[in-house]
């Protein structure tokens, strides 16, 4: 165990060292350049100079890259001079609604998905499976940026069930006003059930096949009490290796999701930051990703072994 945990942590460094790499370079590869696509078209040279100066690009790339890593190990992720403020001042005035919304999310998923994959386990073939497998697959396949318009032009502008409000800009305005994150969470909740509630059944089927279940039933315990005391409980321990590796799906749905309804988060300050060519903030969003991605992974895997004793890491 021990060992298999430190693997998976240098595998953990490995992953976001190559991250960092690639995201630095990719950048430095803008049309133009950087400054050039920072100050627009219309710069000057002496502002070009100046702003290469001060960002440090007039020296190697790799000295560069020496210098950003340096700072990332202390925490500090750079500064926007395109915002004139700091990127983890800017982080931690969207992280809050970012992960409220990511966080109601994951939550509403599993809370639906679990039901739903039982029921389609327990009544295996029937109209009511594959009515549901219908629907899962049309979900599962509507993409994020073509429902998330509809629900909205449906009920925001045709039927006024939720009102159009200002943007979400802090956790206080998301935690405050539930109706206006309804169709934000419903948005990333179809998608999310979809595959979530399709793993379930066959993991839930997977189970029923077990030799215990017909131990369990040859002793005279209910079906009731198989199902839900034994096999629900076996079936859900999967569970969390998904919730860890759907993480960056559900990040990435989340980015959308923000610029569609408005919520001022890391994805709506990605996007804004990507637009305005501020490689600063998107370099420091794009490490925060991949941190929370592969720490949510690594999670997983470790909840997996916690919960399954028959699991032997090595």
């Amino acid at each position: 165990m021990t060992s298999y945990l430190i693997r998976r942590f240098l595998q953990s460094i490995a992953t976001l060292f190559i991250v960092s790499l690639a995201t630095f370079g990719l950048l430095h590869l803008m049309p133009n350049g950087v400054v050039r696509g920072m100050l627009g078209q219309k710069a000057t040279p002496q502002q070009i100079a100046y702003l290469t100066h001060k960002l440090g690009l007039d020296q190697h790339i790799w000295t560069q890259y020496w210098i950003w890593l340096k700072k990332l190990l202390h925490g500090d992720l750079g500064y926007s001079y395109i915002r004139n403020q700091s990127v983890n001042d800017l982080i931690k005035e969207t992280l809050g609604q970012s992960a409220y919304l990511v966080g109601l999310s994951l939550l509403v998923t599993i809370v639906l998905a679990v039901p739903i994959g039982v029921v389609q386990a327990t009544r295996r073939n029937s109209v009511t499976d594959y009515t549901i497998t219908t629907l899962s697959f049309i979900g599962y396949a509507v993409p994020v940026f073509f429902i998330g318009p509809i629900l909205r032009d449906i009920f925001q502008v045709k039927l006024h069930w939720v009102p159009t409000a200002k943007a979400i800009d802090s956790f206080h305005a998301a935690l405050t006003q539930p109706v206006q994150m309804i169709l934000p969470v419903v948005t990333l909740v179809i998608g999310l059930v979809a595959g979530y509630s399709r793993y379930m059944r066959s993991s839930m089927l997977e189970e029923l096949t077990q030799d215990y279940v017909r131990t369990a039933i040859a002793k005279g315990a209910t079906r009731r009490r198989v199902l839900y005391g034994h096999v629900l409980r076996n079936a859900l321990i999967p569970m969390a290796t998904l919730v860890g590796l759907s993480l960056p799906g559900l990040v990435g749905g989340a980015l959308l999701v923000e610029q569609i309804y408005n919520i001022n988060g890391i994805g709506l300050l990605t996007i804004a930051a990507a637009l305005g060519n501020d490689f600063t903030i998107v370099l420091g969003t794009t490490m925060l990703t991949a941190l929370v991605t592969v720490v949510g992974s690594l999670i997983a895997d470790i909840s997996y072994a916690a919960l399954d004793p028959r699991v032997r890491l090595t």
